[in-house]
């Protein structure tokens, strides 16, 4: 399968071991020297309509992404806690 990374700027990056739906990718890292890909990034949400600024990015090793699909990507990650933070 091909992808174009302008493409992948319109998929919702969801988690399969709780269903967390966690945004856009935003952007992606690549290595330079080898040309693969290493994350995709979710970039944090506004805190009160970015007047306090935003939250982390979240990145998603490529190691974790389990499958593409035509409006989603499922990653397998820790779930979330009830504050919305990284455990």
């Amino acid at each position: 399968m091909e992808c174009r990374v302008s493409e992948l700027r319109y998929k919702e990056i969801i988690n399969v071991s709780d269903g967390s739906r966690y945004g856009w990718v935003g952007d992606v890292e690549v290595d330079l020297d080898s040309g693969q890909v290493r994350a995709l990034v979710v970039p944090g949400r506004l805190r009160l309509f970015g007047l306090l600024g935003r939250e982390e990015d979240r990145v998603f090793p490529w190691e974790a992404v389990r499958r593409f699909g035509a409006d989603t990507i499922l990653v397998e990650t820790p779930p979330l806690s009830r504050l919305g933070k990284g455990n």
